[in-house]
């Protein structure tokens, strides 16, 4: 029978350290904010609040164009924002099984999508639902020409995303790691 053996060398260490190390990790990335994919977002972000704010600022709940509208800035605002956040703080190089670059692409391509149908509901409903010259109509005009500001970005944002994507420019298993931008 094999013997036991008599001396064990065993390594501790105190969880505050395993919580440093995640924090210190936690930095964020300028060189995201300084690229094209980081402007684009920073460009979404404060075009899209300008699009939901002025709706949200009229009495929208009265014209069913406007609810979509609002549905359309409103979320994809917010999912803008988390994917913001991955990026900033690079989340994605700790989550690297998932597929970014195409992620990145699927959305970026909805979302397009998606505000190509809230700008053209909302520049159809101006004249409908506002008297020329009114608050309300300037409200819901300035709302259309940002959403397709933010429609256009969103575009933007695509192509890019599938260069990333495609790897245009770099190695496919580079531009995988990096997280698609440049």
């Amino acid at each position: 029978m094999a013997e036991f053996p008599s001396k064990v060398s065993t390594r501790t260490s105190s969880p505050a350290q395993g919580v440093g190390a995640s924090v210190s990790a936690m930095r964020p990335d300028l060189g995201f904010v300084r690229s094209a994919l980081g402007v684009l977002a920073l460009l979404q972000l404060v075009l899209g609040l300008l699009v939901w704010a002025l709706i949200a600022d009229t009495p929208y709940h009265l014209y069913p164009a406007y609810g979509w509208v609002m549905f359309v800035a409103v979320f994809l605002w917010l999912v803008t924002i988390v994917f913001f956040i991955i990026y900033l703080f690079q989340l994605h190089m700790k989550l690297y099984m998932v597929p970014w670059p195409l992620v990145l692409l699927v959305f970026f391509v909805a979302a397009t999508v998606l505000y190509i149908t809230a700008f053209v509901a909302c520049a159809a409903a101006v004249d409908l639902t506002s008297l020329r010259g009114s608050r309300p109509y300037n409200q819901r005009s300035a709302a259309s020409f940002f959403a397709c500001l933010v429609m256009i970005a969103y575009g933007l944002s695509a192509f890019f995303s599938f260069q990333a994507w495609r790897g245009v420019g770099s190695n496919a298993a580079t531009s995988q790691m990096a997280g698609g931008y440049s």
